[in-house]
């Protein structure tokens, strides 16, 4: 991974589109602090559009649409994307979706709960439409990485999809991925020529298919707690951790498009 501080000014030129991670790469402890918050507008402003790549519930992903400076959210791990177009909120939705899939859930977080001690159901379960998430270091009592790696075991032995995040195991029925539906997306409807016009920010190994995909990526310093077990890194990591990264990178982009001092 090269330090931000070295990303270079022909590339921060191509760019059009900012992707990033809500969790802990543009939040910190569970906040959204005023720099990346400020980052996201000066990006915005800037005229590149910004879209937020989650596992974070539909309920969110409406709010942060009509009320954040982005352009489009892609929810539930790529079940969807939200986005306006002539003033009227759209949704994008994957093929692969399963309609009512909460019985189907349920089995599994039945199972999830009885096998796995101390883990419990993300409280904003109730604002989901597509997928299970299963809370195992966003509220105390924290639990283990390893005891992710179980619960995840138990969802995928149900033939659920199930990938980790910072905070939340989550789990679906369908075939679809932030990567697959955020490029689609980008491609169809925003007209995305080259991946190099887009530059992804990430954090945890749940991000790995998007550092892979995507040319231009970046981890925020603490996806280096994670070295050791994503194969495939971003090509740049940040010097802070999460938000404060985060906002430090915005500004090395606008830097070199000329527009803010670094």
């Amino acid at each position: 991974m090269i330090p931000f501080d070295e990303f270079r000014a022909e590339e921060a030129q191509k760019i059009r589109f900012l992707l990033c991670d809500i969790d802990d790469t543009i939040t910190e402890k569970g906040k959204l602090p005023a720099a990346s918050y400020d980052a996201l507008w000066r990006i915005h402003d800037a005229g590149i559009h910004v879209i937020p790549v989650t596992g974070r519930p539909a309920g969110w992903c409406d709010m942060i649409v009509r009320e954040w400076p982005v352009r489009a959210v892609v929810g539930e791990n790529g079940a969807f994307v939200y986005y306006f177009e002539d003033g009227h909120l759209q949704t994008w939705t994957h093929p692969s979706t399963v309609p009512n899939p909460r019985e189907r859930l349920a089995v599994v977080r039945d199972a999830v709960l009885r096998e796995i001690p101390g883990c419990r159901i993300a409280k904003d379960q109730f604002s989901r439409i597509y997928d299970l998430a299963v809370d195992f270091r966003e509220d105390p009592p924290y639990l283990s990485f390893e005891d992710a790696d179980r619960i995840k075991a138990v969802c995928e032995r149900f033939g659920c999809v199930a990938k980790v995040s910072s905070i939340h195991v989550n789990a679906w029925f369908g075939d679809y991925s932030k990567v697959e539906t955020a490029e689609r997306f980008l491609r169809e409807r925003l007209e995305l020529r080259d991946l190099d016009e887009a530059i992804f920010f990430g954090d945890s190994p749940n991000d790995e298919p998007m550092f892979r995909r995507f040319p231009i990526s970046c981890g925020v310093a603490n996806i280096r707690d994670f070295e050791a077990s994503v194969a495939y890194l971003p090509a740049y990591v940040t010097q802070e951790r999460s938000a404060v990264g985060f906002a430090q990178a915005c500004t090395r982009i606008l830097h070199l498009r000329g527009i803010a001092e670094c």
